[in-house]
């Protein structure tokens, strides 16, 4: 499948695709008979498939006729909360503010602590991150990543060791179709962004994926597994059809 893309920043004309505040993607399939258009809730894209014969001027037509479906879909996204100096991201279920010190701040912090915890059981928690302001968004997205590998560590080990499985690897990434996966191979992939709900969700999902490791289905058998190590697991499903798309609000000041 090739791909083309445009930025939402581009004007309208020949050759450009429309601004809709959000980018957009033009995807060209062997396989596609006509174009289809469909709004992405976790990448807050516009994404136009077309014919592989169809040129950008077409796929911006389509776009134009049927632009109100478009910013309607669009209008009912949740607004983005960008990671930045006085912004707020949730780690664990709770909502904690976040500090950029700048790079003064390293004088305090040893190198493997750009991150910290402060107050971590008050009401307000923040999160510290020191180094120069232009980095520190990239800093605390790659201590979320290790805070996420770490968890999902702990929870996979004891799933297994419940079900007497053993998977080949765990993989964290930044990935927006699905909370994890796992291959034929034994590898579990998991979302980053596992370690912003509460425990018990990220938790669920490290049961789900290990139970893929016997059962590549998901039939009685391997519901059956999933229940053996998360008696709870009916009420973490509910919480990620209710909630889990407003993890994806948070992401880059930039997009």
């Amino acid at each position: 499948m090739r791909a083309s893309r445009a930025s939402a920043g581009n004007k309208s004309g020949k050759n450009s695709l429309p601004n809709v505040g959000a980018p957009i993607e033009v995807r060209r399939h062997p396989s596609a008979r006509r174009m289809t258009l469909r709004v992405s809730r976790t990448r807050r894209a516009v994404i136009v498939t077309v014919p592989v014969q169809c040129d950008l001027d077409e796929a911006s037509t389509f776009i134009n006729r049927n632009i109100d479906w478009v910013l309607e879909r669009l209008g009912k996204l949740p607004l983005r909360e960008p990671i930045c100096d006085g912004g707020s991201v949730p780690l664990r279920g709770v909502l904690h503010r976040i500090v950029f010190l700048g790079h003064d701040g390293c004088r305090d912090y040893a190198a493997s602590r750009t991150v910290e915890l402060i107050d971590a059981d008050s009401q307000a928690p923040t999160l510290h991150v020191a180094g120069r302001v232009e980095h520190a968004e990239r800093r605390l997205k790659d201590w979320m990543f290790e805070e996420a590998r770490r968890d999902l560590d702990v929870a996979v080990r004891l799933h297994a060791a419940a079900l007497g499985l053993r998977p080949r690897r765990i993989a964290v990434r930044d990935q927006t179709s699905r909370w994890g996966s796992c291959s034929t191979t034994g590898v579990l992939s998991f979302s980053w962004r596992l370690v912003m709900a509460p425990p018990r969700i990220l938790d669920y999902v490290a049961a789900h994926e290990v139970a893929h490791l016997a059962e590549m289905n998901h039939g009685p058998r391997f519901w059956a597994l999933v229940k053996k190590t998360m008696p709870g697991m009916e009420e973490a499903k509910r919480w990620l059809v209710t909630n889990g798309m407003e993890l994806h609000r948070y992401g880059p000041a930039r997009t």
